[in-house]
């Protein structure tokens, strides 16, 4: 929305705040745009003065990057999360469904015991469940209350040499050492977990080893640590996590880019080597690209960003044809994704070596790895053809078409180590699975001894 749109609506109606004559009309505007979002509402004053400070002195620049954060990671809305053998599954009112691999309890459900179908996790009953993220074994669910619930191995990260977490926690718990901090989201990636707070601060878990993000710690340590460095004093409005590295949306009044910190192995880093980044580091590509970032996605080894203008850019390790270029070849810097140029791009997702992008129509493209038909693509009527092919470059996936539903959020598995399955949330709440199904984690009882779907089928999940 406009600061004209908010200034219209400012004078349609009483302010809910005491006048403050200091303030132009279009701060007083924005300030009112302000107090209706729902993570603003319960900051006290002081918290309030914080962030405006944080955002860079102005109520339009907290507003825009508050607007920002609830476009790009769907706050309050419903969401879909198809994680490695188990599925989240969140509704507009934030009640959170859980199916799939349960061998760590990350389902949360107190057993081990896989679903095949959606299951509401009741111990979660009257708390409101605002964004969830799912890893190898693992499950985050964050509350409108910024609360962190967590469940499933119980490790922030695996270890680079055998694996930790040998605890498992079946039904969610409430992660003691971020009480303090208001958390907005959590991305897990494989060594370590980040999460993202209220005022755009980035914290991480794990992985701390030689300084490997920026801080000395043993990798199992549960105590979040501050991402140190540029992004200090730079709010970030989302994060996302690869396998063993971190992409950063940031919000600043020059507009909004991109950091990343991790191993740089690829040019998944984006910054024309493939050197690790202990700190992170502004991607300069997108100013010489005259690209405003708005969505970032961080895959297993390749990343993606939307810009504005609906331009998608990818980069990182090319396998299997995963970033849309017509060729396998690494891309050490964000490069625009010419085949789409016709196309204006709403937002994008990635997995191990697969890309989904949807159009501000609803359509979807998919382009990579097609290992267990989770890109959608089939050659004929009987659902088999060449669904396992790998697409070099990006297709129209004509199996989600026929659902004749407009798509808003695509999810797909990130993880290297299980069969991938794709989840289409639709606009009007319904949600769609294919790809990877031997555990449950499509939602579905799959018959005739078959391990995965090559077309689109509706979960029986209500996520209106």
């Amino acid at each position: 929305m406009s600061i004209l749109q908010a200034t219209c609506s400012f004078f349609r109606q009483p302010a809910s705040f005491a006048p403050d004559y200091e303030l132009s009309m279009s701060e007083l505007a924005a300030l009112d745009m302000c107090q209706k979002r729902a993570i603003f509402k319960p900051m006290t004053p002081e918290e309030r003065q914080d962030l405006k400070q944080r955002c860079g002195g102005s109520w339009k620049l907290v507003l825009r990057f508050l607007l920002a954060g609830e476009a790009c990671c769907r706050r309050e809305k419903s969401q879909a999360i198809a994680g490695p053998g188990h599925s989240i599954a969140v509704t507009s009112n934030g009640v959170a469904y859980s199916f799939g691999s349960n061998s760590s309890g990350q389902l949360g459900h107190g057993t081990t015991e896989e679903e095949w179908r959606p299951r509401q996790i009741r111990s979660l009953q009257g708390i409101r469940i605002i964004q969830a993220a799912a890893g190898p074994g693992r499950t985050m669910l964050i509350s409108d209350a910024g609360e962190v619930y967590a469940f499933g191995k119980d490790s922030f990260g695996e270890a680079e040499y055998g694996v930790q977490g040998t605890r498992t926690v079946t039904t969610p718990q409430l992660v003691e050492s971020l009480k303090n901090i208001f958390v907005v989201q959590a991305a897990i990636g494989n060594f370590f977990t980040a999460v993202l707070s209220r005022e755009g601060r980035v914290y991480t878990f794990s992985w701390g080893n030689d300084g490997k993000l920026g801080h000395q710690t043993e990798p199992n340590d549960v105590v979040p640590h501050p991402l140190l460095g540029a992004l200090e004093n730079i709010p970030v409005v989302q994060i996302a996590a690869g396998y063993c590295y971190l992409l950063a949306l940031a919000c600043q009044p020059s507009g909004m880019s991109v950091y990343s910190v991790g191993c740089g192995l690829g040019g998944k880093l984006g910054h024309g080597s493939r050197t690790d980044e202990k700190y992170p580091r502004l991607i300069e590509q997108f100013q010489l690209l005259n690209l405003q970032p708005v969505v970032v996605a961080a895959g297993a080894w390749h990343a993606a960003v939307v810009g504005r203008d609906g331009r998608v850019c990818t980069w990182g390790w090319g396998r299997y044809g995963c970033l849309g270029h017509g060729n396998e070849e690494c891309e050490s810097v964000p490069k625009v994704v010419d085949a789409l140029s016709k196309v204006k791009a709403v937002h994008v997702a990635t997995g191990d070596y697969t890309t989904f992008v949807v159009s501000d129509d609803g359509d979807v493209y998919s382009f990579g790895c097609g290992e267990s038909a989770s890109l959608g693509h089939n050659a004929d009527g009987d659902g088999q053809g060449n669904r396992h092919t790998n697409v070099l470059s990006p297709e129209l996936v004509t199996s989600l078409k026929e659902v004749k539903e407009r798509v808003v959020q695509i999810s797909l598995t990130n993880s290297v180590y299980w069969n991938a399955h794709t989840f289409a949330l639709t606009e009007s709440g319904k949600l769609f699975a294919f790809g990877a199904g031997d555990k449950g984690q499509l939602g579905m009882e799959l018959v005739n001894n078959q391990t995965e779907r090559g077309n689109p089928e509706q979960v029986d999940v209500d996520l209106r």
